[in-house]
């Protein structure tokens, strides 16, 4: 849930900002796409923290080197994160994202069937990942240009 969080409450403070005189967040897709990378930052930083075992653990056997997974994926939620901000690089950014979080929903799903943990809390079960997941699918193709 920290994800959703992030995302929600960052955009609205970034609007807020906004509203306040600062020209970049009196865009709504500017506010998201910050929000957008805020969060990726945030997620990108337990593939590193104390939380990189339990993410290694969610990612199903079929998989041949958990860790390895888990540290691109580090690394590629970092890369959209810089790429979304990015006018040039927003649109490419934002369908690798998309792609990114297809390819990761696997983990997910193995993770809630499984009742994994992260950080000693139980993942959210399979359909409010599901519905997170779609917010942050919606997010990112909001956030980028072809809107």
């Amino acid at each position: 849930m920290a994800p959703f969080i992030a995302l929600v409450s960052s955009f609205i403070l970034f609007r807020c900002i906004g509203w306040l005189g600062a020209g970049y967040f009196d865009n709504w897709q500017h506010a998201l796409q910050a929000a957008v990378a805020l969060m990726l930052l945030l997620t990108a930083s337990a593939h590193w923290g104390k939380r990189r075992a339990d993410l290694v653990r969610m990612v199903p056997p079929t998989f041949p080197n958990p860790a390895l997974i888990v540290t691109v994926t580090g690394l590629l939620e970092i890369a959209g994160a810089i790429g979304i901000l990015l006018p040039a690089l927003s649109l490419a950014s934002a369908l690798c994202l998309v792609l990114l979080f297809l390819a990761m929903f696997p983990a997910n799903v193995y993770a809630a069937k499984h009742r994994l943990t992260i950080a000693g809390s139980p993942v959210p079960r399979l359909f409010l990942r599901t519905v997170l997941q779609l917010v942050f699918l919606a997010a990112v193709v909001l956030a980028s240009p072809l809107v």
